[in-house]
C-alpha cells in the first residue's frame, strides 16, 4: 500500500513543478529588467524584426558625445533631439567635458538606472565602454553608435556618417592635390583610443602605398585629444619638428580648427597645406584668409537625425540590427542596414572658396 501511494504522489508533484517552470518562462524576458533582454536575443539570433510596427510613443533616448563641449558634437545631438519630437519621443544630451577612454561609463550606467529606451553613443573608446553597454542590451536598452564605433557586440547598429575608406582615402586625396603629390605629411587626430579616426588613419595610409603618392612620406601621427589647446600646440610641434613638412590631415573638428587657427598667424601660412573635417561655421574664415583651400565633411544635423530615427525603429520593434532590414527615418527616407550592422548617411562633401557660404553649421 505505501509503494503504490507514493508513486502517483511523485507523478503529481513532477507535473506541478514543470507546470510552474512553464508558468514562470512565459512571463520572462518582457521588461527592461529582465537579463534576457536584446543582448541575448542579439547574440543567440531570436529576436525578429516587424517592418510594420508603429513608431512607440514616448521613447526616452539618450545622446552620449565623446564630449559635451565639443562644437561638432553638440549639433549632431541638438539634431537628434529635435528628431525625438517627430516621433513623439523625448530626448536629452549626457556626458563627460573630457574624451578619455573611461569618461563614458559612469554616464552609461546612470542611464541603465533612469531606464532609458535607447543609448546613443559616440564612443571614446571601442572596448572601454563595452562592459556596460552589454549590461544596458539586457535590460533590452537598444544601443545605438554614431560618428565612432563601439566594438560590434556591444551595440545594435552603427550610424556611419560616410564610408569608412571613403574618408580616409579622399583625404589623402584632397592633400595630394593641394601640395602637388609631393612633400612630408602628418596627421593631427583626435584621441589615440578613438574608433573612427584610427579606422580612417588605417585607410590613409594604406592609400599612401599607392604609386602616385611615392613621393609623400607620412612622417608622424599626432594626437590632440580633441582638446582645443592641446591640437594647438600639437600643430606648433609637427612645424617645429619636421621643417620640411607640406601639409597636415586633421580628421578631427577640433584638430582642424586648432591646426588653423595657429597656421593662420604663423610663418607657415600659404606654405603648409591643411584639410581634414570640419564644419563651415569654424573654418569659413579660415578658408577665405587662404589657410585652408579645401576640407571635407557630412551635414552632422542629418547624422544626429538619423542616428534617433534608428533609435525608434529599434525600441520599436521595426528592425533588430541585422543586415538587409530597412526602415523608415524622417524626411531622410528609407535607410537599409549593411554589414555588422551599419547603416551609411552619405558621402562628405569637400568645402572650398566656391561653396563654403551655401552652407551654414
Amino acid at each position: 500500500m505505501t509503494i503504490r501511494l507514493r508513486a502517483p504522489r511523485r507523478l503529481a508533484a513532477a507535473a506541478m513543478a514543470s507546470a510552474l517552470a512553464l508558468s514562470l518562462a512565459a512571463c520572462g524576458g518582457t521588461t527592461k529588467d529582465s537579463d534576457s533582454g536584446s543582448g541575448e536575443a542579439k547574440a543567440g539570433g531570436k529576436a525578429s524584426a516587424d517592418p510594420n510596427a508603429p513608431l512607440k510613443k514616448g521613447l526616452k533616448l539618450a545622446f552620449l558625445p565623446k564630449q559635451v563641449n565639443n562644437p561638432y558634437e553638440t549639433i549632431v545631438d541638438n539634431a537628434g533631439i529635435a528628431a525625438a519630437k517627430e516621433f513623439g519621443g523625448e530626448a536629452k544630451e549626457v556626458g563627460p567635458s573630457d574624451a578619455s577612454a573611461s569618461s563614458q561609463v559612469s554616464y552609461i550606467n546612470t542611464l541603465i538606472q533612469q531606464r532609458h529606451d535607447a543609448i546613443l553613443i559616440a564612443a571614446n573608446d571601442e572596448n572601454a565602454v563595452c562592459g556596460p553597454l552589454k549590461q544596458a542590451m539586457s535590460k533590452n536598452i537598444k544601443i545605438v553608435a554614431y560618428d565612432s564605433d563601439t566594438n560590434p557586440d556591444c551595440r545594435d547598429v552603427f550610424i556611419n556618417q560616410a564610408s569608412s575608406e571613403e574618408i580616409g582615402r579622399s583625404e589623402v586625396k584632397l592633400l595630394s592635390e593641394q601640395i602637388g603629390g609631393e612633400g612630408e605629411i602628418a596627421i593631427l587626430s583626435a584621441t589615440a583610443n578613438a574608433t573612427n579616426q584610427n579606422t580612417w588613419i588605417k585607410f590613409m595610409q594604406d592609400e599612401l602605398k599607392k604609386p602616385e603618392y611615392s613621393k609623400m612620406k607620412l612622417v608622424k601621427v599626432a594626437y590632440g585629444d580633441d582638446d582645443d589647446q592641446k591640437s594647438f600646440q600639437q600643430t606648433q610641434g609637427l612645424l617645429q619638428a619636421y621643417p620640411n613638412l607640406k601639409g597636415i590631415i586633421s580628421p578631427t573638428t577640433v584638430g582642424i580648427a586648432a591646426a588653423a587657427r595657429y597656421i593662420s598667424g604663423s610663418k607657415y601660412k600659404g606654405k603648409v597645406a591643411l584639410t581634414g573635417l570640419g564644419t563651415p561655421d569654424q573654418m569659413r574664415k579660415f578658408v577665405k584668409d587662404g589657410t585652408v583651400k579645401g576640407f571635407e565633411l557630412w551635414d552632422p544635423k542629418n547624422l544626429g537625425y538619423l542616428a534617433a530615427y534608428a533609435a525608434a525603429a529599434l525600441s520599436s520593434g521595426q528592425i533588430t540590427g541585422a543586415e538587409g532590414e530597412k526602415f523608415k527615418a524622417g524626411k531622410l527616407g528609407e535607410r537599409s542596414i549593411g554589414a555588422n550592422g551599419e547603416v551609411i548617411l552619405g558621402p562628405p562633401t569637400v568645402f572650398d572658396a566656391k561653396n563654403i557660404d551655401q552652407y551654414h553649421f
